[in-house]
């Protein structure tokens, strides 16, 4: 509207703004905007432009990310997002920026494909320094906080991130340079104000920059500090993380027999969406079930078959739960015990077969 004000259009054809929604699903998915209001609208009506192939550049990632159906919210931020931002974490920040304005198919097939492989770089970084992080982390503090030399500053968010899921408690993770400074990026659970401490913690004099809101933060901290930092958090917070666990609950939406759990009422689900933060997808619980058959598939996933009294199996999939009390669970099972499992029900997109799967987030003994 300003531009038509100030004439802009005169000699020139204005844009169409609903073509461009796709890029402002990606953006506001991407950037985990609550999909509520304007947002959830933009978002909605962004997949179905997405869905059309319009952008080269985001046609051609979606190929490079091997997706062939239509886009969903889910892929907006595991899939094409995470492609984006892996040139910015390795150092090539400009490659998102020229696949998205890109009017040549050919140049778009050559970034994405360079995004692709710089995406698998970034998950090789991160999965070292997730592994390192989980080594050297004090579990019995109630935040965890983990450094490293040398550490790739682009991926600490990430494995904070998981670090968090991992022990249920508040992570922060900092890389730490040659000149002895640490850059760090935390993440907390609910009812834990982790932004509050680290301005604080900045207010103290502890760190050189610090902030962030309740669930995320930033900070750049001298490494001689880290120790003296760690304690600091662990005495303002840990009160608060003893009693967000205590008194957290997994709420389910509906409880199912095990043949509840079907492509029709995935298909229903669904139509509910496009679901992400703040507008969470229905979480059901089924059973209850016997497992039939355990493994661990890719990177610390466990994939198990199981089922029902009614005659009714499914595949469950608990992603990166292998060496928690979860995973364990489902291989430790055997074909006598059962289980309720809740979590979210999807239809496998890799089988090409029109069955419903159910992604594992918790169990329950039956018996």
């Amino acid at each position: 509207r300003t531009l038509r004000t100030r004439g802009f259009f005169t000699k020139r054809a204005e844009p169409r703004l609903l073509d461009l929604l796709d890029l402002v699903a990606l953006g506001t998915v991407a950037d985990v905007a609550p999909l509520k209001g304007l947002n959830r609208a933009f978002v909605a009506q962004g997949l179905k432009v997405m869905a059309q192939r319009r952008n080269i550049g985001l046609s051609a990632l979606a190929e490079a990310a091997r997706l062939t159906r239509a886009p969903t919210c889910s892929d907006l931020g595991f899939a094409l997002g995470p492609r984006i931002n892996a040139g910015g974490r390795v150092g090539r920040a400009d490659l998102g920026v020229r696949l998205l304005t890109t009017d040549d198919p050919a140049e778009a097939r050559a970034i994405a494909e360079e995004l692709n492989h710089f995406n698998d770089e970034r998950r090789a970084i991160e999965a070292g320094v997730q592994a390192t992080a989980e080594t050297t982390v004090d579990r019995s503090r109630q935040v965890a906080v983990v450094s490293g030399e040398g550490w790739h500053p682009g991926v600490i968010g990430i494995v904070a991130g998981r670090l968090k899921e991992k022990l249920d408690r508040p992570a922060i993770v900092i890389a730490v340079d040659e000149h002895g400074l640490g850059k760090g990026s935390g993440r907390s659970i609910a009812g834990v104000d982790l932004g509050a401490a680290i301005l604080a913690a900045k207010e103290h004099g502890l760190l050189i920059a610090g902030g962030g809101h309740a669930m995320a933060a930033g900070l750049t901290v001298e490494a001689h500090r880290i120790t003296e930092l760690a304690d600091f958090l662990e005495e303002r917070l840990a009160d608060a993380v003893v009693r967000a666990s205590a008194g957290r609950a997994l709420l389910v939406d509906a409880v199912l027999a095990p043949g509840g759990v079907n492509p029709a009422l995935v298909g229903a689900m669904d139509a509910g969406g496009p679901y992400g933060m703040g507008w969470p997808a229905p979480r059901i619980a089924a059973g209850p079930f016997r497992v039939v058959r355990a493994d661990l598939v890719g990177t610390h996933h466990v994939r198990a078959i199981v089922a029902g009294a009614d005659g009714r199996s499914l595949k469950a999939m608990a992603f990166r739960q292998a060496d928690t009390a979860l995973g364990q669970a489902l291989l430790g099972a055997g074909s006598t015990r059962r289980l309720w499992l809740a979590g979210r029900a999807k239809v496998d997109d890799w089988s090409g077969r029109d069955v419903a799967e159910l992604h594992v987030e918790d169990a329950a003994w039956a018996d």
